[in-house]
Parts: C-alpha cells; sequence; structure tokens
C-alpha cells in the first residue's frame, strides 16, 4: 500500500525486496555514524519484523521510501514509539535512515514534510517529537526545515554514558488543525 506521495517519493508498505537493501543500509558505516553500531544482517531483520509488528499495532510506522523516478527503495522515513524512558515519553517520534547515495537532493525533508501532513491530518496525531545526536547536524538540519522547534538537550539512556552520542538533542511539533491537539494513546 502507499500511504503518501510527493512529488518525487512513494512512502509505502515495505516489500519482500527491500530486505537485503535494508540490511546493506544499517552494515553501512557512514549511514550509521551517528548511531552507536552497525546492524547486522540478523539485527537488521528483527529491526524489520518491529517495524512490520509496529504497522500491525498502530496502523503507521517507519515507511519505506521509494523514489519514483528509478522505482528504487532508498530507507524509511516515518513513525515510532520510542521504547526508553524520558520525561517526553511515551511520545510519537518521526525519524528517518536514507542510503548515503540519496542525502543531499531533499529527499529526507521532503518526505518528512509529508509524513507529519499525513500524520496530523489522516492519523490525527496532536504532536510529534524528533530526537539525535548532538552531533548530528544533518538530520538536525532536516527537523528545522520541517518546522520542528528546538525543546533542549537530554543523555539517551540507552545510549553509553561515555559515548559522543549519548547527548542529544530533542526537537518537537504540534498539529496546525486547530481544535485537533491531542495525544494518542500510546501503550508503554
Amino acid at each position: 500500500m502507499i500511504y503518501i506521495q510527493t512529488p518525487r517519493l512513494l512512502l509505502r508498505d515495505w516489500a519482500e525486496q527491500d530486505l537485503e537493501p535494508f540490511r546493506q543500509l544499517n552494515a553501512d558505516e557512514t549511514v550509521m555514524r551517528y548511531f552507536p553500531a552497525t546492524l547486522s544482517g540478523e539485527e537488521t531483520d528483527k529491526f524489520y519484523e518491529a517495524i512490520q509488528a509496529e504497522f500491525r499495532e498502530c496502523g503507521f510506522g517507519l515507511y519505506a521510501v521509494e523514489v519514483k523516478a528509478q522505482q528504487e527503495f532508498i530507507g524509511f522515513i516515518g513513525f515510532h514509539r520510542p521504547v526508553f524512558q524520558a520525561d517526553f515519553t511515551p511520545c510519537i517520534e518521526i525519524g528517518w535512515r536514507l542510503k548515503k547515495e540519496a542525502w543531499g537532493q531533499g529527499y529526507a525533508t521532503e518526505g518528512a514534510v509529508a509524513c507529519l501532513a499525513y500524520g496530523f491530518n489522516e492519523l490525527g496525531l496532536g504532536e510529534v517529537y524528533s530526537f539525535t545526536a548532538v552531533v548530528n547536524t544533518p538530520s538536525q538540519n532536516v527537523m528545522k526545515k520541517i518546522g520542528m522547534r528546538y525543546v533542549k538537550n537530554f543523555y539517551h539512556p540507552r545510549v553509553a554514558p561515555e559515548s559522543p552520542l549519548c547527548e542529544h538533542v530533542l526537537y518537537h511539533i504540534e498539529s496546525p488543525l486547530t481544535g485537533n491537539l491531542r495525544r494518542p494513546e500510546i501503550s508503554k
């Protein structure tokens, strides 16, 4: 199923043929430089299963992203429920991960803007968060471009305290729809 279309992208259900390029994406040290480690094939398969489970449970998730012109999987953009304890959880997060060949073309921003519109207009989300390591300025730039506002810095409880990736920034955006500012029920 195609959930969201932009002029250049399809945000859609995952297909079996996405799994191998997804493994390659998560094994790429450049793509994963702002994460504690790359993912093995087995770890990616578990992540894929978790994405599928979130779709079944919530009706939304991390959508597979395809460039229309090439009919090519380039990564994901979408929503996720963080599973760690923080003063802003439970919440809905928007996130993205694209292969490095897709960087610098505005795909993350284009897809994330459309994803937020879908979340607010179709899913009825009242607010969305995003976060990343302080050193990940490319993702912070996307957060700013899609209208999110900086909230604060925090230390991610699932990253080793001595890691340069432990300190994160938190961004937030509320639905522009009057009367639709609600926090969806989120199970912990």
